[in-house]
């Protein structure tokens, strides 16, 4: 199996669990892993549960669909401006999890509530300033582009979360972390003041997960 097969390979089999763990449901939501020049991504209308590695799209930086029968998921921009602005990103997973969809129905932003946010998220969950109706697809990338910056996740208003990472591997982690904190920051908040972890320990935190974690 050549490098692009196991990639659609990962692909597919992250869509499933994306659904296994209900973070999707239906056909909603999108996967992608940029490889060289190319990203690779799920098709448009295509249900998890029969999709198939050769179901999958493949489209240059541009846009332009250079390989596959299927219709790329119609938010492949995305995908696409989140590779042209961030070199450090290499999967990105759009999903419609349940406690994070809940804030962002309310303009939420997630402060830093666990150790998990500073080093694999860089710190708070930003959430888009306005709704982006069904269909305008560049204006969505354009503001999810605008609010990302340098996080490996955001909240879209009324809509959905985005979450990045170095690899596919890590992108999955990234939409646990957020509907985690997105679980513990609807039940605190409620009750007594938050208590959030200070900017100069997040920087810390994710300094260290990027070039120490797992070498000390």
């Amino acid at each position: 199996m050549n490098e692009i097969q196991q990639i659609k390979k990962d692909i597919v089999k992250a869509c499933k669990w994306l659904k296994e763990k209900e973070l999707v449901i239906g056909t909603w939501g999108n996967v992608s892993v940029r490889y060289i020049q190319k990203i690779i991504l799920t098709p448009s209308r295509v249900n998890y549960d029969v999709m198939t590695p050769n179901d999958l799209v493949t489209i240059n930086l541009k846009g332009e669909k250079i390989e596959g029968h299927n219709i790329p998921t119609s938010e492949r921009d995305i995908h696409r401006l989140i590779y042209l602005n961030r070199e450090d990103i290499g999967a990105v997973v759009h999903n419609h999890s349940t406690f994070a969809t809940a804030l962002s129905c309310a303009g939420k932003t997630i402060p830093v509530l666990i150790e998990e946010m500073s080093q694999l998220l860089g710190g708070e969950v930003p959430c888009t300033s306005k709704y982006i109706p069904a269909g305008h697809h560049m204006e969505l990338a354009e503001e999810t582009i605008k609010s990302i910056k340098n996080k490996n996740a955001i909240l879209l208003r009324n809509h959905g979360v985005v979450c990045c990472g170095k690899n596919l591997e890590e992108a999955l982690l990234v939409c646990l972390v957020v509907e985690k904190a997105a679980k513990i920051y609807i039940n605190l908040y409620r009750m007594s003041e938050l208590k959030i972890i200070p900017d100069n320990l997040v920087k810390e935190e994710r300094n260290r997960y990027i070039f120490k974690y797992g070498k000390e």
